[in-house]
């Protein structure tokens, strides 16, 4: 795996980490900024072709986790 895509993996990961937190917390602003990078993560992993697998989010459904 190269730096790109581990980067973006780990990057992917924290996200969602940190999307859970907002949302446990509730605090709402967060939340919506950190959906806002993890789709904005999603993007960029499919434009460059780095496999994510999908899984249950807590809000949309659909989340990103490393493959």
């Amino acid at each position: 795996m190269d730096a790109f895509t581990a980067g973006l993996l780990q990057r992917i990961e924290a996200t969602q980490s940190d999307l859970s937190k907002a949302r446990e917390t509730g605090d709402d602003h967060l939340a919506d900024v950190e959906q806002a990078e993890l789709e904005d993560l999603q993007r960029l992993a499919a434009e460059h072709g780095v496999p994510v697998e999908h899984g249950v989010s807590v809000e949309h459904g659909v989340s990103v986790t490393a493959a």
